[in-house]
């Protein structure tokens, strides 16, 4: 195999990151609440993944603001898929916690896209399957930095 130069590098670079955001556009397609908000799942999927958080806490880990943050919980509060509590120890600090429902909403949403990727995995061959799952690692390490 031969090394890309730096002009096709650019070019790789820019194939990859197209693929990799028409991927994700696809996958994001595949959810259990189709009013849902890419960020509001995404906040959904934070605590699950990472417990409870304070609104900062949450707009810190979105990268937004938190007026930002604040909208996108009363949102989830009202549809019932998240609560608020206020902190024991400190008071002026409210709790943000997952729901059931809200916790439904993520499984059932990672189990649609889990799903449509399997169904489309089955489709190529063992080969093309050992690809994508090298690349995957490679990713996850680029992600990492």
């Amino acid at each position: 195999m031969t090394h890309p130069t730096e002009p096709d590098l650019a070019a790789e670079a820019s194939e990859l990151r197209m693929a990799t955001f028409r991927l994700a556009r696809r996958l994001r397609a595949e959810h259990a609440v189709d009013s849902m908000s890419d960020g509001q799942f995404a906040v959904l999927a934070a605590l699950k993944a990472h417990g409870g958080h304070t609104l900062g806490e949450l707009a810190d880990r979105e990268r937004v603001t938190a007026p930002s943050m604040n909208r996108t919980v009363n949102c989830l509060e009202e549809s019932g898929y998240l609560t608020r509590t206020p902190d024991d120890v400190d008071r002026r600090k409210v709790n943000i916690a997952l729901t059931a429902d809200g916790l439904a909403v993520v499984d059932e949403t990672v189990r649609r896209r889990d799903s449509w990727l399997q169904a489309v995995l089955e489709g190529l061959t063992p080969a093309q399957r050992g690809t994508l799952h090298d690349a995957a690692g490679l990713m996850r390490e680029l992600a990492a930095l």
